[in-house]
Parts: C-alpha cells; structure tokens; sequence
C-alpha cells in the first residue's frame, strides 16, 4: 500500500511518529514548515529523523513531486496532525503546498483521505469544513484516543488512536471495544 503522510503545524507530533513507525506499506512523507516547527518543539526532531520509518521524503514546496498527480496512483493520503488552516484550504480547493495538492488530487481521484485534525474547540467554521470534506468522502478523525482498553502509558495512550487509523486504512492491527466476545 502507498501512503502520502502530510504532518502540519498543529500539536500533536507524537502521533505522526507513532503512525510512521507502526503503519506498514510504502510511506511517502511531507513536512509543512510549521510541522518542522511542532516537530522539533515537541519531539526535539528533524523531520530526517523520520527517514527510517518512510519510502521517501518530500519537500512541502515540490509541487512538481509525484504525488501532486493523479497519473501515480497512491492508495491513501493521512494527515496527522492536520491544523484548521490547512483542513481550510482542503476544503476551499486550494492546492499551494504540496501536502494541499495531494489532498486535492485524493479527492479528484476518490483515493482514501484521512484528516486527523487536532483541535479543540472547533469554530463553526471548520465544523463547516469537515462536514463538506466528509460530504466528499474525506474521514475526519479527530485526535481522541480509545480509552476502553484502559491505556497505562502515554505511550499506550497514543498508539490507541495510531492504531485506530491504521485499521481506518485496512491493516487489522487494533483492538476493538470487547473484540474478545467476537471469537
């Protein structure tokens, strides 16, 4: 599976780690330069720290990479942590950054588009833009991990919710609320 994996400016760099280190298949990863900024913030990283856990990495201002057209197909595009100005400009059309060009090309060529917003609270606005980019088939999961599993960590804390958008792409990797009772 081809994943393109954007990681803005919004907190929450921890989860993007995660998601890279545990999520299987080819990862092509692109930094927002405010991403950059939460990275090294929150984790003390550079996004080349990253190279171990992806395919490729890409420059957020190559519009000419690969994944800005439609003609290379990817199965899936995840954005986490995704920031209300860049789930804005999704949803308004608008294509300048390489993270935004591949979620327009996700959207025009009906491949999966998982935008894990961390933000709270949500202005009417972005409610606005969630619901229209879920109209058109978007899944909007908002940073809010499982609890049923009674997580003891920080580190368990955060691989519920890594785990619960990596089943979101098909892998059958996580747990279910009382999946036991199904066997």
């Amino acid at each position: 599976m081809r994943i393109v994996v954007g990681i803005t400016g919004s907190s929450g760099a921890i989860y993007a780690r995660e998601f890279l280190k545990r999520c299987p298949g080819d990862k092509y990863l692109v930094v927002s330069k405010w991403g950059r900024a939460i990275l090294k913030d929150e984790l003390g990283m550079k996004e080349k720290d990253l190279e171990p856990f992806i395919t490729r990495l890409f420059s957020d201002d190559d519009l000419t990479a690969p994944i800005a057209s439609g003609s290379n197909r990817i199965d899936a595009m995840v954005i986490l942590p995704c920031s209300t100005s860049t789930l804005g400009r999704i949803a308004s059309g608008i294509g300048d950054t390489l993270i935004t060009r591949a979620a327009q090309v996700a959207l025009k060529e009906r491949f999966k588009l998982i935008i894990c917003l961390r933000e709270t609270p949500l202005s009417t606005i972005a409610l606005e833009q969630c619901a229209r980019l879920s109209r058109d088939g978007v899944i909007i999961m908002p940073i809010s991990p499982p609890l049923y599993f009674v997580p003891q960590t920080v580190e368990e804390y955060v691989g519920g919710f890594v785990d619960k958008v990596i089943h979101t792409l098909g892998f059958d990797v996580s747990r279910g609320w009382r999946s036991q009772d199904l066997e």
